[in-house]
């Protein structure tokens, strides 16, 4: 065999052998924030419609934890965990929802189709606000305490499993 035929075919065998040998590895999907035990980053964001409060680092103090959920109505995972964020309004946890690189109409539609499990509903133009947060993607939903420090960074959407642990922070963030 010719080494002009040699080198890359050793190449190719080596990505898929490398390739082959990553996908059998265990994935660890969480990038923990750096902002967890910090204090919230400064907000002040318009309300996603009429009637709905806007939201400012101040209206998330005080007043008991809060669950604070980044979505966007274009998200297919907000979609899939839009049951589950109503299961956990029901068993008392205020949830605040920001919508990202979202309209208000958007928003809107998507509120009414899946429900509205959130006390407030604020629109952020872009990802700078998630950033703040230390996040990097939606869903993301984070507990907060009351005097404003994030305790808790759940990433991806919230799932059935999820609402028991997400309740039982939020009571230890009291």
């Amino acid at each position: 065999m010719k080494l002009a035929y040699g080198i890359p075919l050793a190449l190719f065998l080596f990505i898929l052998g490398l390739g082959g040998y990553m996908l059998t590895q265990g994935r660890d999907e969480a990038i923990p924030s750096q902002m967890v035990a910090k204090p919230l980053p400064d907000i002040d964001l318009p309300a996603a419609g009429d009637g709905i409060p806007a939201l400012t680092r101040g209206d998330l103090i005080g007043d008991g934890p809060k669950l604070i959920n980044f979505w966007g109505s274009w998200c297919l995972p907000c979609k899939a965990e839009a049951p589950h964020l109503e299961a956990l309004k029901e068993q008392g946890a205020d949830i605040v929802g920001i919508a990202l690189r979202d309209t208000p109409e958007d928003a809107d539609a998507f509120l009414k189709q899946y429900g509205n499990p959130y006390s407030r509903v604020a629109i952020a133009e872009d990802f700078t606000i998630l950033f703040g947060f230390g996040g990097s993607g939606v869903p993301e939903t984070y507990v907060v305490d009351s005097e404003g420090v994030i305790r808790y960074q759940h990433i991806g959407d919230v799932r059935e499993s999820d609402v028991p642990i997400l309740l039982k922070l939020l009571e230890q963030a009291k």
